[in-house]
């Protein structure tokens, strides 16, 4: 039988193969275009198509004025997610590959109060448009960079208290527990949803990858003794570089 795959997806599964079997190693260049529709008798259109597919999937990178060249896929290391680490919107630790856990980190974070859109107000049960505090952080690791998280809480929770904005005040940097515990509030518990989907323009900018490239995303909400939901995250790391482990534990 023959194959019905698009052309496109033939000559990037081709080329996929070749880098994961070794023919095309890291740093290799990607043959050219001319190449491409040589060897597979294919159009400017469909090889190009093929390319912008390899580099989506973070097999390929571009290099202006030199060409595509094959990207450096083995995993940086390891984000460890527990009941402590889910507490920030980070994970409190991180494995590098070939160094000792607890490497430390630095970040940035901006806070500002913000209206609630549709998909957050939903996380959180509240009204679109209501106000939260809005925190956007930028993690890296060895200067390198790891991760991008976005934090939403109701302002009708921290409005008017010490724990507004979750990296400035006497209560600064003690995770969403912690914070909240230091105005009544019991946070009994954390869910998170993980996906996946392409890279934004501004995420690719901040992770080193490509616009559309894979990226693992994270939807973390906190909740209090009644079920109401204090805190919602979106947590971003490029899925090809770090993986995420789950310590779990039972009691």
């Amino acid at each position: 039988m023959g194959d019905n795959r698009p052309v496109f997806q033939r000559i990037a599964d081709d080329l996929r193969r070749q880098i994961d079997d070794g023919v095309l190693p890291v740093g290799a260049r990607i043959p050219s275009r001319s190449e491409l529709k040589r060897a597979y008798e294919a159009s400017d259109q469909t090889v190009d198509r093929a390319v912008r597919v390899l580099k989506a999937a973070g097999y390929a990178e571009g290099q202006f004025g030199r060409g595509v060249f094959v990207a450096d896929r083995a995993p940086i290391g390891t984000l460890l997610r527990s009941t402590g680490a889910v507490d920030s919107p980070f994970a409190a630790r991180i494995a590098l590959e070939g160094s000792p856990e607890g490497t430390p980190l630095t970040w940035e974070v901006s806070s500002t109060t913000d209206a609630a859109c549709d998909r957050v107000a939903r996380r959180l049960c509240i009204v679109p448009g209501t106000g939260v505090v809005r925190s956007v952080y930028e993690y890296l690791a060895n200067r390198q960079p790891v991760q991008l998280a976005t934090s939403w809480e109701p302002l009708a929770i921290t409005e008017g208290t010490d724990v507004v904005f979750p990296e400035c005040g006497p209560y600064a940097r003690r995770g969403v527990r912690g914070r909240m515990a230091a105005i009544g509030i019991r946070v009994v518990r954390a869910e998170e949803r993980v996906g996946s989907r392409p890279a934004s323009s501004g995420e690719a900018e901040a992770l080193g990858c490509s616009p559309g490239q894979c990226v693992t995303a994270v939807e973390r909400t906190h909740y209090d003794a009644d079920g109401r939901a204090v805190e919602t995250s979106d947590i971003v790391v490029r899925a090809d570089r770090w993986r995420l482990a789950y310590d779990i534990g039972f009691v």
